[in-house]
């Protein structure tokens, strides 16, 4: 995982996601979990992209 990429995870998790992925399946559940609180979110975004 690259500096940028570790930042994106915390500011923004959904980008960060989306820029591994695309718009997939683990886009939508790192959006719906941001949206509901952000650490969830980000603690997603470190689990998808390990």
């Amino acid at each position: 995982m690259s500096i940028l990429t570790i930042i994106l995870a915390i500011l923004l998790p959904p980008l960060a996601v989306a820029l591994q992925y695309g718009i997939s399946k683990q886009f939508i559940i790192n959006v719906l979990l941001t949206l509901v609180g952000w650490l969830p979110g980000v603690i997603h975004a470190f689990i998808v992209l390990r």
